[in-house]
């Protein structure tokens, strides 16, 4: 008995000594911060995820419901628009949006330093956000361009982050931020070139696609209804009937589709757009093409690019709605696009990639990432849209 009092009182004693012990010790309050939030290396900045892991914004930017709230402030905004009702063969890029996200994921693994274009869009002067995705109804068209533009006007007439009281290029004399659209098919470029025309006027356009999608509603779908007339195919057409595009300072590059006739390349160009066909590539090279591109919309226009992912081969696209061989790699298509430097892209679009068609290793969605990462770093390093004034302001006094 009086061993086992003796043992009992042993045991009291080390469970005090070691409560006394645990009141010395500083307290860990939940998962030690080292281990979730890292430096990336290189100049960026922090994130709390893996590459591989998390909820996917574009390029790993933040995140904020712009059409829910007015509070966030950017200098480029991008925001998702997934229709894909306007298409004539295959659906799916209603999911292009998701599906870019995710293939841009890893964008800035090692920092996000542009190579080529010597800088780094993730960590420059500007405030770069994902808006999410419009609410686009897939059950009536009508309806949903109107969404669409009314969505991106919202977010595209906001005061910018950086430089908001200073004049820039739009109808009124404003700065405004830059919008980036993830596509959804092709359908979508007329609302969101009505969002821009209301803050800009006619507008110059670079189109890459590997179609004119200036085809008279007649000709292609036969437009048995007026909404049926409005689809990924015509709506540069009705953009040229509703004055939304500035006069013979627009132009294809990629082109290599069939036609009704050569009638549709006179049509197109009533459109006011020029040519530069897929195949001049293998004559006149990258250079060439980018000397074709920059000769006709010049460097002091407000300029709307579009990028279609056809414009790619499908060797290197696969997940897109019309695809056509004898396109360009993905290489070729980003040094055209880096050559654009310079010139004033005041937004953008990507369209018609549709992930269900893809390979497992994602080719076409990184692709897509990876060609809005070139034209992202182009914003990026032409500065505020107020420089755009400020050097016209320049090249006047040096001509008085």
């Amino acid at each position: 008995m009086l061993k086992l009092v003796a043992t009992v009182v042993a045991l009291a004693a080390s469970v005090t000594a070691h409560g006394d012990h645990a009141t010395d010790q500083e307290p860990l309050e939940g998962p030690h911060k080292s281990l979730w939030y890292n430096s990336l290396p290189g100049d960026g900045g922090t994130q709390a995820d893996s590459v591989f892991s998390g909820i996917s914004t574009f390029g790993r930017v933040a995140y904020s419901p712009c059409l829910a709230t007015e509070d966030v402030k950017y200098d480029i905004a991008f925001i998702g628009a997934p229709f894909d009702t306007g298409t004539s063969y295959r659906p799916g890029a209603r999911f292009g949006p998701s599906g870019i996200r995710q293939g841009s994921r890893r964008l800035n693994l090692y920092g996000g330093y542009n190579v080529p274009l010597d800088a780094n869009p993730f960590n420059s002067w500007a405030t770069v956000i994902d808006c999410g995705d419009i609410p686009v109804t897939s059950y009536d068209n009508a309806y949903a361009i109107y969404q669409i533009e009314e969505s991106h006007n919202s977010i595209l007439m906001r005061e910018p982050a950086t430089n908001a009281s200073a004049p820039g290029p739009s109808k009124k004399g404003k700065t405004l931020p830059r919008v980036i659209t993830l596509g959804g098919d092709h359908t979508i470029t007329l609302p969101l070139l009505r969002s821009m025309n209301r803050a800009y006027g006619p507008i110059t356009v670079i189109h890459f696609d590997s179609h004119l999608d200036t085809w008279k509603p007649k000709v292609f779908g036969g437009a048995p209804t007026k909404q049926a007339s409005i689809n990924h195919g015509t709506y540069f057409y009705h953009a040229s009937q509703e004055g939304l595009l500035k006069n013979d300072t627009n132009i294809h590059a990629g082109i290599r589709t069939t036609l009704s006739g050569l009638s549709d390349y006179e049509n197109d160009g009533y459109c006011g757009f020029h040519i530069v066909e897929a195949r001049e590539i293998d004559t006149i090279g990258t250079a060439g093409i980018i000397k074709k591109i920059r000769d006709r919309v010049g460097t002091t226009n407000p300029v709307y690019l579009s990028i279609d992912i056809d414009t790619l081969d499908p060797a290197f696209a696969p997940a897109t709605g019309t695809p056509e061989t004898g396109g360009w790699s993905t290489r070729e298509l980003r040094t055209i696009v880096r050559g654009l430097e310079g010139i004033n892209l005041v937004a953008a679009d990507i369209v018609e990639v549709a992930p269900a068609y893809d390979t497992n290793a994602e080719l076409t969605t990184m692709a897509a990432a990876d060609t809005l990462y070139e034209v992202m770093t182009l914003m990026v390093k032409n500065g505020p849209l107020s420089e755009m004034v400020r050097k016209e302001e320049i090249e006047a006094k040096k001509e008085m």
